[in-house]
């Protein structure tokens, strides 16, 4: 999938009233799910750079949103958020350099804990259960 194609599907998604959070959430885990495998995977490792490749994309939609001036985002967490988008950048330039497995694990484990505050329903919002769910670290939308 192109990175234009990509944000198009996130923009339509939003349009049609999806849950912007929780489609954020769920493609974090899966491009999570998706290096955790390739990290399985024998050979010369092209499904490791395929899949942090994915992530990649993922998290260039979620910098270029971030980086609009009208993005609703607190500033302190469109900083701290850039600095991790910078850091994945980095990662994944050098898993793509030298494509070693223990390398993704700490991209797996920040879209696994991103993923999960996103799918925390924020406080005093129903999580489906008819309780309140505990606050979640970013806003609605774009993380």
């Amino acid at each position: 999938m192109s990175y234009k194609s990509a944000v198009n599907s996130y923009e339509q998604t939003r349009r049609k009233g999806g849950n912007p959070r929780e489609t954020e959430g769920r493609a974090l885990l899966e491009a999570a799910r998706r290096m955790a495998e390739a990290q399985k995977a024998t050979g010369d490792g092209t499904a490791l750079r395929s899949a942090v490749r994915l992530n990649w994309r993922l998290w260039t939609i979620f910098q270029a949103e971030i980086s609009q001036p009208e993005c609703p985002m607190p500033v302190e967490i469109r900083s701290n958020m850039l600095n991790l988008c910078n850091f994945v950048d980095k990662r994944v330039v050098e898993i793509l350099a030298q494509p070693k497995p223990e390398l993704a694990d700490a991209l797996i484990n920040i879209n696994r804990q991103i993923a999960a505050g996103l799918l925390t329903a924020p406080s005093g919002q129903d999580d489906g259960t008819g309780q309140a769910a505990g606050a979640a670290p970013m806003g609605s939308g774009i993380l």
